[in-house]
């Protein structure tokens, strides 16, 4: 099976760096013995001539060792918003709340709110799941209505499709949002008719797969497979409280098992676990309106807590579908796709690419990730929102498209990869872009962005090339 190049992948991890989790030096969490230093600093020392020589030596691969995972979760209380291990002095405390902007309520507002809610943590705002202009924003306005009007029609037709998809890569209202995904995806049929039939269907056949399927986790066959699940569910969203719950992390457990052993060609790869996410997210917003981060799933009716975690497994399944070579046996689809990011940012910004050349930054060494989690560890969970709401929305969105997205998204630092002077500090930023303030309007611009790369560049003729 693939566990033995899996287990070289991801089990040289480092701390997890990206939007969604604290940009923590691993310095400030734990003393290394004199003669070690951080592993980060030995990604240079030999060249990455392989695939695997490359998995082993990097640390773009994962998140925490598995020793260290009882102490980091053993202490991680969702009532405290700093992560775990940074308890040391009040001034790295300073400095981590001053780059998670956790302060950006007035300190009026956070009286009141503390007040009224003693043990709700503060969210920092890169956890925050509403888009920002959606907090307290003003009513909304004869645009948004229309547009939101606009969908109830198409969503009310009796068949629905292409005006669907057109309309909705710019962005789907919220209200609207769960039946639009559920319609994208290929989950439900365009035609209004046969809908909820096959909703109750495609239900009911996720619960029997559960009832066959899901006693066998203890089996010596699959065993490790639900470990390594096991493992990695805490560490999916770290910082909001929602996804440290119990019920939520179960869901998350049932859907990601029933995957891997109905897909033996992949089975489970680090990486699938944030797919899950953004779907959760989203078919839970149909019941939750506010302070989603802090919402009591286990509060909601049980029938309607399943409904949501069918609806998320269908969903991630038909996502999977269209991008499984990413995560079969040596993930040969990642390959191929930093090659081609690598060939296509080399044809639209030279500079760059020969900066990268010139301080033998690899692309494997950033993009690895880009691939695997689908920029879900580079952006705020609204922003991948919003993205997929796009990717759903375009043809081969997930598995063309991202690539575009992926280099507008390089090139939207172009000033700061260029100003950077040494490998590591080109890779530290590369693994820390600063997209913790991002919403609706620069994911709307990426996307503007990677659209135009794509009509320019996807199989352009010669000229375009060097």
């Amino acid at each position: 099976g693939n566990d033995g190049i899996l287990h070289v992948i991801f089990h040289s991890v480092q701390p997890v760096y990206g939007a969604q989790h604290p940009p923590l030096d691993p310095r400030l969490r734990r003393t290394y013995p004199k003669d070690t230093k951080p592993k980060f600093n030995n990604i240079k020392t030999k060249k990455a001539s392989s695939f695997h020589e490359f998995a082993r030596s990097t640390n773009d691969a994962w998140d925490i060792d598995d020793e260290e995972d009882e102490e980091f979760l053993g202490t991680f209380n969702p009532a405290v918003s700093i992560p775990p291990g940074l308890h040391t002095t009040s001034s790295v405390q300073n400095q981590v709340a001053t780059r998670f902007d956790f302060l950006s309520v007035s300190s009026k507002e956070n009286e009141l709110k503390q007040q009224s809610l003693p043990v709700r943590p503060i969210i920092p705002l890169v956890a925050r799941i509403s888009d920002q202009n959606a907090s307290g924003a003003p009513p909304m306005t004869v645009r948004e209505k229309s547009r939101l009007d606009k969908f109830r029609q198409l969503l009310a037709s009796p068949n629905t499709d292409l005006e669907l998809r057109k309309h909705s890569w710019s962005g789907i209202p919220r209200e609207v949002r769960p039946i639009t995904w559920r319609l994208l995806s290929g989950y439900l049929p365009a035609n209004k008719e046969r809908r909820e039939l096959v909703l109750k269907r495609k239900r009911e056949e996720y619960f029997r797969f559960i009832e066959q399927y899901y006693h066998s986790r203890t089996d010596e066959h699959y065993k490790d497979t639900y470990r390594q699940i096991h493992i990695d569910i805490p560490r999916t969203n770290p910082l909001i409280p929602l996804f440290q719950q119990p019920a939520v992390q179960e869901i998350f457990e049932r859907i990601l098992f029933i995957w891997a052993i109905r897909h033996p060609a992949s089975g489970y790869v680090q990486g699938i676990n944030d797919l899950v996410t953004p779907f959760f997210v989203v078919f839970l917003s149909e019941f939750v309106t506010e302070d989603m981060e802090n919402f009591d799933v286990a509060a909601l009716p049980l029938e309607t807590q399943r409904n949501i975690e069918a609806d998320s497994f269908w969903c991630m399944s038909k996502l999977l579908d269209g991008i499984q070579d990413n995560y079969t046996f040596a993930q040969p689809g990642i390959q191929n796709k930093v090659k081609a990011l690598e060939e296509l940012v080399s044809r639209i910004d030279e500079d760059i690419h020969n900066h990268f050349k010139r301080y033998e930054v690899e692309y494997l060494q950033f993009a690895f990730r880009w691939m695997n989690n689908l920029l879900m560890r580079e952006l705020p969970l609204r922003c991948t929102i919003r993205l997929w709401d796009t990717y759903q929305a375009e043809a081969e969105g997930f598995s063309r498209f991202h690539l575009y997205v992926c280099a507008a998204f390089l090139i939207k630092w172009r000033k700061e990869i260029l100003s950077m002077v040494d490998f590591q500090g080109l890779l530290m930023l590369l693994q820390n872009l600063p997209t913790i303030h991002w919403g609706n309007e620069e994911v709307g611009l990426l996307l503007a962005e990677a659209y135009r790369l794509k009509y320019m560049f996807a199989d352009a003729p010669s000229h375009y090339k060097r």
